[in-house]
């Protein structure tokens, strides 16, 4: 038996749940059910997208005994010392793998673009062979940077990792049917190589610009400090000769007292927000440094230089007086520079 329109609509609009006023609790019709397969079709389409999928790797402890494997491995062969802050990036003041894996992914891409187009086949096995020759130390500077990363990072890498190295296997295999006339199936694993490598890139994105590795973590001074001395503590305040934290404002600062000198730097480690302030004075090549406790980047204390990575941007420094009333006072260097 029809029921008049107006009731309908009452009963459909009743409710959230369906529910009529009158709590008789009969459920809802019209709408509701599209409704629910659209938020199911919504929901299922987002845990697909790819920033899922990667947060997904993050959370994986599954991971964590190849990791925990292979990190090791790569800290027994690297250990710290000139090679190994030449594959950190320390003399280029950045991270070196980003720029070196730009090669082999450029020279891939290349390849398969050529392999479009007639004729171009000695010149894309070309590209191929040198994408598979600067794909070593890009490799290298990777596993390096890889070995010095929070858990739930290398997680992301060692995937990552896989992923670049399946493409590079792809590569090789396109190269060997390249040199054995097989252009064909050449040109089939170097797109396939290319896919897979295109994953992996999007993973090594995601741990750089989403996870911070190789970001530096050291807190923007240029933009919390202002202009000026500023009180931080007094002189007796401060063990001489030992390491101590002191916040200005929002800043953690790193200080330590020689006598009735004093040097700042920026608490958090440049490399990945360590507590400097929990590491150990270390002298290296007769300057006074700081370790930091977690992946042993060495800043100078006077400068903030890095002598020892994995870090490789220049720790914030600030230079310090102090006053008359015996209160140590400080100010950002580089702003004193830039004033001057």
């Amino acid at each position: 038996m029809r029921q008049p329109l107006g009731r309908l609509l009452r009963r459909d609009g009743a409710g959230r749940d369906g529910a009529r006023p009158d709590g008789a609790g009969a459920p809802a019709t019209g709408q509701a059910t599209p409704r629910r397969h659209r938020g199911a079709a919504l929901s299922l389409l987002s845990a697909s997208r790819p920033a899922a999928l990667a947060e997904r790797i993050e959370r994986a402890p599954a991971l964590d005994g190849p990791v925990r494997v292979l990190s090791e491995t790569v800290v027994r062969a690297l250990p710290p010392g000139p090679r190994a802050d030449a594959l950190h990036g320390v003399p280029f003041g950045q991270p070196a793998h980003p720029a070196l894996i730009r090669m082999p992914l450029g020279c891939w891409t290349s390849a398969v673009l050529l392999d479009l187009f007639r004729g171009t086949e000695r010149a894309a096995g070309t590209l191929v062979a040198v994408g598979l020759a600067a794909a070593l130390p890009s490799a290298a500077t990777g596993l390096a940077d890889w070995s010095a990363l929070h858990r739930h990072q290398q997680r992301v890498g060692l995937v990552h990792a896989i992923s670049q190295a399946c493409a590079t296997a792809l590569f090789g295999a396109s190269l060997l049917a390249r040199l054995t006339g097989r252009h064909g199936n050449g040109k089939v694993l170097s797109a396939s190589g290319l896919a897979v490598a295109t994953a992996g890139a999007y993973l090594g994105g995601h741990l750089a610009l989403r996870l911070g590795a190789g970001a530096s973590h050291a807190e923007p001074i240029d933009h919390l400090a202002a202009l000026g001395w500023h009180d931080l503590c007094p002189l007796a305040d401060l063990p001489d000769g030992h390491l101590a934290r002191r916040q200005l404002g929002y800043l953690s600062l790193l200080a330590l007292r020689q006598g009735d000198t004093v040097q700042v730097l920026s608490d958090h480690c440049a490399h990945l927000g360590g507590p400097l302030h929990q590491g150990r004075v270390v002298t290296v090549r007769g300057a006074a440094c700081v370790s930091c406790p977690w992946h042993g980047s060495t800043f100078r204390l006077s400068d903030g230089a890095v002598m020892h990575g994995p870090a490789t941007a220049r720790q914030p420094v600030f230079e310090s007086r102090i006053s008359d009333s015996g209160c140590v006072q400080v100010r950002p260097q580089a702003k004193r520079r830039a004033a001057g």
